[in-house]
């Protein structure tokens, strides 16, 4: 089946311009610039007049809870949420049950998925204490990657044996090592000191205090030591604060990167006096002076990435404060859109934008075919139209959860359509759960 685009803006590899792509089943085969619609045959023509085209986002970082915490969320119901916002591949996380620890969880992960994600999808191997001799029975072609766990989070998968995390770093190659960089002593001291002060669950504007500055920095150091010392990949998850991205090097994206979310770049310290736990999440949103850092380190080459840690958890498990909610917010339908509006604050540009989204993903981890409007790459597409104000209710999140930090948020983007590999998965609200996305292939 031969499709057009036609009509709208591009933005692919730091230029926007007016143009045409043609796709003849799943891959882009042609690239037209200009206003003039193209003069060529096809089954299908998609009008794009007034939208902006733009490759798949690939997020990097996601939690889809399946296997066993279905409940939650599970691969189809975020999966969906990913095709309505413009997302057309994930790579998930091993903190699920089993944890995606040995090469059989793995398979498993694989094999759900390859029956139910309505996207392309792969997975992270998570480390452990003591599992690095199953790196090298991994296939590099299939993963994107080693998560490590250097801080406590949802899913108790820390590695605190500087034994282990030498083998991690030693063994890794050729896969990249994503680090979630919390120093756990230390937030475990100050958790203690404020349970002494206000009781067992101390508020939640506390927790930015808790999993703090100090925490991040000195596990952000010691993930990037351990990969100079090893020659190592690493890129840093959800990096929160001002001092750490101090210590990050900008426009490197073949040796140590860094991730921001969007979580991180949208909200700051002030935001939780309206959200409360809604926004709890590890690393914990900090300091507008954090949050202005992030914003500029999108420019100036420190961060490499934006990606969401979508982390759906059931509203009632977001009770409480620092000790009793759970960490973790869904955020992969609307992460697109959120970022259009620093656009139009002049946070970024568009076309930067992409490339932290689309572009830069494909890069570090050397996703086949992806991530790129380019002839030969898959036509993984979102269409996007600025100008038609919405707000997010209730009945428009596809996650299972059933909620968002971002309802009653008013955009001025909407995600139109997404193309995954060719095919029309999402279009104007609606979701084809009959499509099933593709394994992607790395290196």
């Amino acid at each position: 089946m031969r499709t057009i685009i036609g009509g709208g803006r591009l933005v692919n590899e730091g230029r926007e311009f007016d143009g045409s792509l043609v796709i003849d089943n799943e891959r882009i085969v042609d690239i037209i610039e200009g206003k003039t619609l193209p003069y060529v045959a096809a089954d299908c023509f998609v009008d794009a007049t007034g939208c902006f085209v733009l490759p798949g986002i690939i997020d990097d970082h996601v939690h889809f809870r399946e296997p066993g915490m279905t409940e939650k969320a599970d691969i189809e119901s975020e999966s969906r949420a990913a095709a309505a916002g413009g997302v057309t591949s994930y790579f998930d996380m091993p903190n699920c049950v089993p944890q995606t620890t040995t090469p059989e969880a793995l398979e498993e992960k694989f094999r759900l998925a390859a029956a139910k994600s309505h996207v392309n999808y792969s997975f992270f191997f998570g480390a452990t204490n003591d599992n690095a001799t199953l790196f090298g029975q991994l296939d590099p072609h299939r993963i994107p990657g080693i998560k490590l766990f250097m801080g406590s989070s949802t899913g108790n998968m820390l590695v605190d044996s500087d034994e282990a995390l030498e083998g991690i770093f030693e063994k890794a190659a050729p896969l990249p090592i994503m680090a979630h960089c919390e120093d756990t002593a230390i937030i475990n001291r100050n958790m203690a000191h404020f349970k002494e002060q206000f009781g067992n669950d101390p508020d939640i504007r506390l927790h930015p205090l808790i999993r703090s500055e100090e925490a991040c920095c000195k596990s952000t150091m010691k993930a990037i030591a351990l990969a100079v010392r090893h020659q190592a990949r690493l890129h840093i998850a959800h990096v929160s604060t001002k001092s750490e991205l101090e210590l990050i090097p900008a426009h490197c994206l073949h040796t140590i990167t860094a991730e921001a979310t969007v979580g991180h770049l949208f909200f700051s310290v002030v935001d939780y006096a309206r959200l409360g736990a809604r926004i709890k999440v590890n690393p914990a949103i900090k300091s507008v002076i954090d949050q202005e850092a992030l914003r500029e380190g999108l420019t100036d080459g420190r961060i490499s990435v934006v990606a969401t840690d979508h982390a759906p958890h059931l509203l009632s498990q977001k009770q409480g404060g620092a000790a009793r909610a759970v960490s973790g917010m869904p955020m992969i339908q609307f992460s697109l859109p959120t970022m259009l509006e620093l656009v139009d604050e002049g946070v970024l540009t568009i076309a930067r934008l992409v490339e932290l989204m689309a572009h830069n993903p494909a890069i570090i981890f050397d996703v086949q075919k992806r991530g790129f409007l380019r002839q030969g790459y898959q036509a993984d597409i979102a269409i996007v139209r600025p100008g038609l104000p919405w707000t997010v209710t209730p009945d428009c999140i596809e996650s299972k959860c059933g909620w968002s930090p971002m309802e009653g948020h008013s955009f001025r983007w909407r995600v139109e359509k997404t193309f995954c590999n060719g095919h029309l998965v999402y279009n104007n609200g609606v979701v084809d759960t009959n499509y099933i996305g593709q394994s992607i292939r790395f290196r």
